[in-house]
């Protein structure tokens, strides 16, 4: 999926919602923990429902990993069936890899050419080369981490360089000639919405993965206000408010509640800023 692609999504949905397929064994209903695959159960019920209302899915790999060989045989099947099922959805393994050389390049075709997603995100800390391999697959995204959403990003991404950038807008300088608007994101946590129109003035053209609304605590409003751009530019992520709305048999229909919900919000913002 391109740029233009991705955009017109977003103008046809009405929506720049990502729905994260955090999707934890403790959480799900009890009722689906009797099933063969529940895990899948539960993502393809979840999916089922909210598919209407964003434009992409955000499985962390860390919840399928937690499972063993098993979770991701469950990671394999939920990217298959959006794909199979959905094919306008926008797939983020959100991995967090970042290595150098071979290694780097075995993340890459494991998640593009083995699992078939459309974007992974990276810590850029080791550089260009732990970039590379991902930049050079054709039609697939790298999604850089330049501002999270967590409290501990002050310990090394908000310090202060000598030429008084801070290090992620170093980040994001040095990254943003590694590939284009074409191929690669950054990651700029809700809960930072304040640096957005800093973070802009540097990537102005670039989408933004967008996490922290929700139960992090992020406000929609302000992550539009200060950060969209005339591509819209913004995928915003939710993960827990949506996917963990019910843990009742009607989860999957509140779950499409909180989605249409968020969706209509984003409707709203889209008709205001472009």
């Amino acid at each position: 999926m391109n740029y233009d692609e991705l955009f017109c999504n977003v103008k046809r949905k009405k929506s720049f919602l990502a729905v994260g397929l955090d999707s934890d064994i403790r959480k799900i209903p009890e009722f689906l923990k009797s099933k063969e695959d529940p895990i899948f159960e539960f993502n393809k019920a979840i999916v089922d429902a909210t598919a209407p209302y964003c434009i992409a899915y955000k499985p962390n790999t860390a919840f399928y990993e937690q499972n063993g060989p098993a979770g991701m045989v469950s990671f394999e099947k939920t990217v298959r069936y959006i794909k199979d099922n959905y094919p306008d959805q926008f797939i983020i393994a959100d991995a967090k890899r970042g290595d150098i050389g071979n290694t780097s390049k075995m993340y890459a075709d494991a998640f593009f050419d083995t699992f078939g997603v459309d974007a992974v995100t990276l810590s850029p800390y080791m550089g260009l080369d732990s970039a590379s391999p991902f930049l050079e697959k054709d039609g697939k995204w790298l999604i850089v981490l330049a501002l999270t959403s967590n409290k501990s990003s002050q310990d090394f991404e908000q310090q202060i360089m000598q030429n008084g950038d801070k290090l992620y807008e170093l980040v994001l300088k040095c990254s943003s000639s590694w590939g284009s608007k074409e191929n690669m994101m950054y990651v700029v946590g809700a809960t930072k919405a304040e640096s957005l129109s800093d973070i802009r003035k540097i990537v102005p053209d670039h989408f933004l993965l967008v996490p922290g609304i929700g139960a992090q605590g992020g406000s929609l409003d302000d992550v539009a206000k200060y950060g969209m751009n005339s591509h819209c530019g913004l995928i915003v992520n939710s993960s827990r408010a949506i996917i963990y709305a019910s843990t009742n048999e009607d989860f999957a229909e509140a779950a499409g509640k909180e989605a249409e919900k968020v969706q209509k919000q984003m409707e709203l913002l889209l008709e205001k800023y472009i």
